[in-house]
């Protein structure tokens, strides 16, 4: 009866996780036709400022970096956690993440792709990006910036690609002679030749392990380099020694919601209830409670001792955003975006997907904001004796900023039309169904038994048997 259980169990992964690389909705074609219609806009508004320059922004000598740049950290703070959430627990085999860790590998590589946009659209003359290539100084964080991020998307791309030569094998096996014929060449291609031999898996086993020690400093050395590029410069707010362990943890936190953002949609429109539980969504919830701890204790510290020391630029940074022009954000980031989560993950009546969700996506929106406090609150504290101004991004920022986020969720959306969204052999060979709640005899006062249903799989394939 058992190995009926598990062989059931098993087609219906592989059917839930092969499901859309067959079938296609019409709602689906309107969802990416929609993309596809932001994303115009913003290479219109593009276009536009190609023409008039950044003057058509609302950046000013003043305030020399705007929504590009805290877009920009932003889009590569949440690509942190994707990989390396997922190397690190792999690294500790926490069997848990075996059915996110493909989503959150995924978001780290197309969130890099997006982030690494903004620099060259932050350009007023993008032509010249290779003066950065012929003329950059290498004491310049700018270029350690450059190849930080060209490197951890090389990895993160390598990364992401490894575990999913057997789910392209699976496609490849599973796929009819009425596949069109590029479907077939693709998976074929894409599978390198894997029958799931025990030499192919160590030689995988291997190459992952690798990787996952590779990325995880990677990982870390990527966001404390783009720290760098606002730690050395000389500007009151961004003097700061911590700041590279502060935008890794921020990175982390940021990264932790958008996968739990994804995870709860494509467990919606894909129907992997049975997959995707709550116990993946309450992991995730206690690390993003967890890191919320983390941030609070990094603002506390960043603000006691600058406020204690009270140093010239100090109190106006302190005044502005605390109680004047963007106090509203600053509180919203703090209550909403770091103490709401935690309570939400204390209290057991919210602790539940809808609760985690929710706090999820107060992170996310905190998240961006804090990044627009760092950019904006420190380019208006005054070097010289000026009145500080006003940011406000204009249609054309904010035109581009909304077509990075769609062609974000583009890129995702075709993904999961192309590829197995959760990793079909590893859920198989390394975790299993969800364990049951088995009731006790009607005779005995003990608690419900917990009683784990393994998995029975094929040496050649990793396929249920």
């Amino acid at each position: 009866m058992d190995a009926v259980t598990d062989r059931a169990w098993g087609v219906r992964l592989e059917d839930r996780a092969l499901a859309p690389l067959s079938k296609t909705s019409w709602r689906y074609w309107v969802w990416i036709a929609s993309l596809l219609v932001v994303i115009g806009w913003a290479l219109f508004a593009y276009s536009y400022q190609l023409r008039h320059g950044l003057i058509v922004t609302g950046m000013r000598d003043r305030i020399s970096w705007g929504m590009y740049i805290l877009t920009f950290v932003f889009f590569i703070g949440i690509s942190h956690a994707g990989t390396l959430l997922s190397a690190i627990l792999r690294v500790f085999k926490a069997r848990w993440q075996l059915s996110v860790t493909r989503m959150a590998e995924f978001i780290t590589v197309v969130a890099l792709m997006v982030g690494g946009l903004f620099p060259l659209i932050d350009m007023g003359r993008p032509d010249r990006i290779l003066n950065l290539v012929w003329y950059g100084r290498w004491q310049s964080p700018l270029m350690w910036d450059v190849f930080a991020v060209l490197t951890y998307l090389c990895g993160s791309t390598i990364y992401l690609y490894l575990p999913l030569i057997p789910d392209f094998a699976l496609c490849r096996d599973r796929l009819g002679p009425w596949a069109p014929a590029w479907k077939r060449w693709f998976f074929t291609a894409a599978a390198a030749g894997w029958t799931g031999t025990p030499r192919q898996r160590k030689a995988l086993d291997r190459a992952m392990t690798v990787m996952m020690i590779v990325i995880i400093p990677v990982a870390v050395s990527v966001h404390t380099v783009i720290s760098w590029i606002f730690a050395m410069t000389l500007r009151v707010p961004f003097n700061s020694t911590v700041f590279g362990a502060y935008f890794v943890a921020g990175a982390i936190f940021s990264g932790v919601a958008a996968i739990i953002l994804l995870m709860a949609v494509l467990r919606k429109l894909m129907h992997l209830e049975e997959f995707i539980t709550i116990t993946q969504f309450r992991a995730l919830g206690f690390v993003l409670g967890g890191m919320a701890l983390v941030m609070v204790y990094f603002n506390l510290s960043e603000y006691v001792t600058s406020g204690y020391k009270m140093e010239a630029g100090v109190a106006f940074h302190f005044h502005d955003i605390m109680t004047g022009y963007l106090a509203p954000l600053f509180w919203f980031y703090i209550v909403g975006g770091l103490f709401v989560p935690v309570l939400i993950m204390a209290l057991p009546w919210t602790r539940n997907i809808r609760g985690i969700v929710v706090a999820a996506g107060l992170v996310l929106a905190a998240m961006w904001i804090e990044r627009y406090l760092i950019v904006v609150s420190g380019f208006r504290v005054p070097l010289m004796a000026y009145s500080a101004r006003p940011y406000a991004p204009s249609w054309v920022e904010w035109s581009i900023f909304g077509g990075a986020a769609a062609l974000f969720l583009l890129i995702i959306s075709v993904f999961a039309k192309v590829f197995p969204m959760i990793s079909v052999w590893e859920v198989m060979e390394h975790r299993g169904p969800e364990e049951v709640e088995v009731p006790a005899p009607a005779t005995v006062t003990a608690p419900p038994r917990r009683v784990p249903v393994p998995v029975a799989r094929s040496v050649e394939t990793g396929s249920p048997q």
